[in-house]
């Protein structure tokens, strides 16, 4: 008996040691399946908001969206793909639940707390079977009681039924254990893999039946993609041989080989600005300039878009001359409240700046077709096709480009009083004087008046050509629709044989004339006859030298009367100087010629009438 329960008790410990390792081991298998069914719950929320996120590619706001329609329609095809993989991964989820973690807390919580619930009452049994014999073994050996002794044996019978069903069930419990925990190990995992290929398997079905040629499709648009990539990418690769090629001369300022564009309607690029920096201190800053619409854009460094700086319609631009700086021009409002100088790179940039923004401030890039006011015919263009051929010279080499232009003449009745009070001559804003050009003195043959509109003056190349005149014409009428310039004041033009004079109507008054010796070119427009322009040969004598160099202007008036009158009779008084050098071919000339009664020559009737004696002349605008 003593060695049946000595193995009773070592079996007892060695079950119970095995269920307190089965204990800790089921715990943490429950841990590593409860974060597996974690991992999975938190895949199906992460795929839910995958499809979500899909979706809103569409509501993005791209600088650059090109080709983003095909890449719409197809993440919202993987958006829906997507739903669909989360619902497996939802059901996959809630089969884990129920198959692999619910089995094993069952085990632990059933099994496993049983196995200690019963060893704590075998323990409580095993106490009070001990504590009985204990009394049971102090009575007396002498003097027995025997209503004491019977408490005592029936107390002790009944302690060691009660352990003996209790171990009983205590070592039932134990031994099943080897058979519940293998279920237990194996039952979730069982669960777990039949859910997993549930899973695998509607996913295949997924994949193959509705998506094989989705994804093929996608396949060979990711493959298009990649190879316009790589084309890209390889002619990167050639300009930037290319680049690496060329001279340094390429990058210099100032040695662009390509003409001014005096078209454009268009323009961007770096240039700097002038921005006060306290009451006579100014900074210059570099930034980046770009023309949109009617307006002048800036986009500063860092920045995502520009902003706007200056409404261009109907302003004003010019060059100007900054002290320490080259390039230079000016924009102004129309209301002369704003403006501002820039400074351009090169000497292209700055001759384009200026004409692209001159075009704009016509608002010619509101037309339908821009191209047409650069043609032949256009507004900009007052010369015909027919005048020009391939031996024209450029614009370039007839006018300086950025020479100011002058649109009046100083208005004589105050200069007229100012030369009374100092009892001087005259010097007009031109340079020329009126030597010989007198009424007093003037004992000429010819004598014809025209009533003109002065349009403008500017300083020339050459002197030696018409086509600098029809070159004087186009800045002159393009300078005055740019700024706005159509008032006019009307003045009497007198050729005779020895000068021109521009003579105010009001007062009578020489406003400006000129010798006709030094009248080297004049012409009437082709297409606008009532046109015409003379060039004017003086010197300069800037440059140090005894006799000055020579230097000429042209001035470009409008007529009542065709310009091609005025031209025949400047023509007439060159060819009149030219004879007063031979008395027989002056005579042979007055022989060919009608003279009026006081023996001049009869070419015109007086087209001037009321004025040419003094009659008020309003101011007009000009037609041209």
């Amino acid at each position: 008996m003593s060695l049946c329960l000595l193995q009773t008790r070592s079996l007892l410990s060695v079950f119970e040691e095995d269920a307190g390792t089965l204990t800790d081991y089921t715990n943490q298998l429950l841990q590593s399946m409860q974060r597996v069914y974690g991992a999975q719950s938190e895949m199906g929320l992460a795929t839910e908001q995958l499809s979500r996120q899909l979706l809103e590619y569409e509501k993005q706001n791209f600088a650059l969206g090109k080709g983003d329609e095909e890449v719409i329609s197809t993440l919202q095809q993987f958006a829906k793909t997507v739903v669909e993989l989360n619902t497996l991964h939802s059901e996959l989820a809630s089969q884990m639940a129920d198959r692999m973690i619910f089995p094993m807390i069952q085990f632990r919580e059933k099994d496993l707390t049983e196995i200690s619930t019963l060893r704590e009452v075998f323990g409580i049994a095993s106490d009070e079977h001990e504590a009985a014999m204990v009394k049971y073994s102090r009575l007396p050996k002498k003097k027995e009681n025997e209503k004491v002794k019977a408490e005592l044996v029936g107390e002790v019978a009944y302690s060691r039924r009660k352990q003996h069903q209790a171990s009983m069930q205590y070592y039932c419990a134990l031994n099943a254990l080897q058979y519940r925990k293998r279920v237990a190990m194996l039952e979730p995992m069982l669960g777990y893999t039949q859910a997993q290929i549930h899973f695998y398997k509607k996913g295949m079905d997924l994949v193959s039946k509705k998506m094989d040629s989705f994804l093929v499709s996608v396949s060979s648009m990711t493959q298009s993609i990649q190879a316009q990539l790589d084309s890209e990418a390889e002619a990167m690769r050639v300009t930037q041989r290319e680049l690496l090629s060329m001279e340094d001369t390429v990058y210099m300022p100032d040695r662009d080989p390509v003409p001014v564009n005096r078209t454009l309607i268009q323009k961007a690029g770096y240039l700097n600005i002038r921005n006060k920096t306290g009451l006579v201190t100014t900074a210059w800053d570099r930034l980046y300039f770009f023309t949109q619409g009617g307006n002048l854009m800036c986009q500063p460094r860092g920045a995502v878009a520009g902003g706007m700086v200056l409404d261009l319609d109907n302003s004003s631009v010019m060059a100007v001359e900054c002290e320490d700086r080259r390039y230079c021009f000016q924009i102004t409002s129309p209301s002369g409240k704003t403006s501002m100088t820039l400074q351009a790179e090169s000497k292209k940039e700055y001759e384009e700046w200026i004409c692209t923004l001159n075009n704009i401030s016509r608002q010619i890039y509101l037309t339908d077709n821009p191209e047409s006011f650069f043609l032949p015919g256009g507004v900009q263009s007052s010369i015909s096709a027919s005048q020009k051929s391939s031996s024209t010279p450029e614009p370039e080499d007839l006018i300086v480009p950025g020479t100011p232009i002058q649109f009046d003449i100083m208005l004589p009745a105050s200069e007229f009083q100012d030369q009374n009070r100092v009892g001087g001559r005259r010097t007009n804003p031109f340079g020329e004087t009126d030597d010989d050009c007198s009424p007093e003195s003037d004992d000429s043959l010819l004598q014809q008046v025209f009533a003109v509109r002065f349009l403008g003056s500017m300083a020339v190349r050459s002197g030696q050509t018409q086509e600098v005149i029809y070159e004087a014409m186009r800045q002159v009428l393009a300078a005055r629709a740019i700024h706005n310039i159509f008032r006019t004041t009307e003045s009497h033009l007198m050729v005779t044989s020895s000068c021109l004079r521009l003579i105010d109507p009001r007062t009578q008054v020489t406003r400006i004339s000129f010798q006709l010796q030094e009248v080297t070119q004049f012409a009437a427009h082709q297409e606008n006859g009532r046109l015409m322009g003379f060039v004017v040969e003086g010197r300069d004598w800037s440059e140090g030298t005894e006799e000055g160099e020579p230097s000429f202007s042209a001035f470009v008036f409008e007529s009542n009367t065709e310009g091609e009158k005025i031209c025949y009779t400047i023509s007439l008084g060159k060819d009149i100087i030219e004879a007063k050098k031979d008395p027989e071919a002056l005579a042979q000339l007055m022989k060919n010629m009608p003279l009026t009664n006081d023996g001049k020559f009869l070419l015109l009737d007086s087209e001037t009438g009321d004025t040419a004696n003094g009659g008020a002349a309003d101011e007009e605008e000009s037609e041209a």
